[in-house]
């Protein structure tokens, strides 16, 4: 398969798969950001709200 139409390939299963697309773009967003961006006091922040949310998600 060509480079384009790879490209092309991926941006129908994009439009097709929008929500799913929303997903890993934000989730790739937020890992770039703890990797490389993120302070010792967003880190902090961050495990916070990741107990919250793993408590919320178990009560389900």
């Amino acid at each position: 398969m060509s480079k384009h139409n790879q490209t092309e390939a991926n941006k129908k299963w994009q439009e097709k798969n929008k929500e799913r697309t929303r997903y890993l773009n934000k989730r790739s967003t937020a890992r770039n950001f703890v990797r490389k961006h993120a302070t010792p006091e967003d880190l902090e922040e961050l495990k916070a709200l990741i107990k919250e949310r793993e408590a919320e998600s178990s009560e389900s």
